[in-house]
């Protein structure tokens, strides 16, 4: 692939990802996705020259040009995160392939910064990505995978009274299991908990009064998914090489 290639698809991931920020934010006020962008703040719909990503939140001063509020961070992030999704997706598949993986991904982008804003999964995200999936990975091992995940979660959630797990992690688990198969959703899994584990810790250090709330776990479950697409084999290998020492 060419340069002028990945420079399109990074272009291309970036205004994705502008978008994302659209459906993120009228996802928590229950609006729809047609209509004029506008400032949450004072309402005022924004002109093209706003809505470039990553370049307008810098020329701005990360502040809306008509009342001065500042803008959330979260936006030219989520646009620079699809952006990489997407040459990352690009080096690894092609042609119908990067599309299912673009889609899958960009549901996978909203209900990380959602459930961290809100501590929800979004079922109207989530239900297509797994509708998506399923058809592309219909297949004995992704099957088992996502049924073995899944179960896993509602064990946890039934006998911790959803205490330790939301039941919307057990849905996720169905995609991470259509998305990586037996042996990449484990890899998943033990990479989320230990993510999980290691935040937790830092966040009580880092608190005068310990952690005291509620931490969601699917940017964790998101986050080992990813990470195990791109290496469980040499993940599982090193993990092996370990045990043997």
């Amino acid at each position: 692939m060419t340069p002028l290639f990945y420079l399109i698809v990074f272009v291309l991931g970036l205004c994705i990802g502008s978008f994302l920020n659209v459906v993120i934010l009228r996802l928590e006020k229950e609006e729809s996705l047609g209509g004029r962008s506008y400032c949450p703040h004072c309402k005022h719909q924004l002109a093209w020259l706003d809505l470039i990503p990553v370049f307008s939140f810098l020329f701005l001063g990360g502040k809306c040009r008509y009342c001065h509020a500042k803008i959330s961070i979260q936006y030219p992030l989520v646009e620079l995160a699809t952006a990489l999704m997407f040459l990352v997706i690009s080096t690894i598949a092609s042609g119908l392939a990067f599309f299912f993986m673009a889609y899958v991904w960009c549901s996978m982008i909203v209900i990380f910064i959602y459930d961290l804003r809100h501590y929800i999964i979004p079922d109207v995200v989530l239900f297509p990505a797994i509708i998506v999936a399923l058809p592309y990975h219909l297949s004995f091992n992704y099957l088992v995978a996502a049924v073995a995940a899944s179960g896993f979660f509602l064990l946890i959630f039934l006998l911790s009274r959803g205490k330790a797990m939301g039941f919307g992690d057990v849905k996720l688990a169905i995609l991470m299991g259509l998305l990586l198969g037996l042996a990449g959703v484990l890899v998943a899994l033990v990479l989320a908990f230990w993510l999980g584990a290691v935040i937790g810790i830092v966040l009580m250090l880092l608190s005068k009064k310990g952690l005291k709330s509620q931490v969601p776990f699917a940017p964790f479950l998101i986050a080992g998914t990813f990470l195990a697409l791109l290496w469980a084999p040499q993940i599982m290998s090193w993990y092996a090489k370990l045990l043997l020492l």
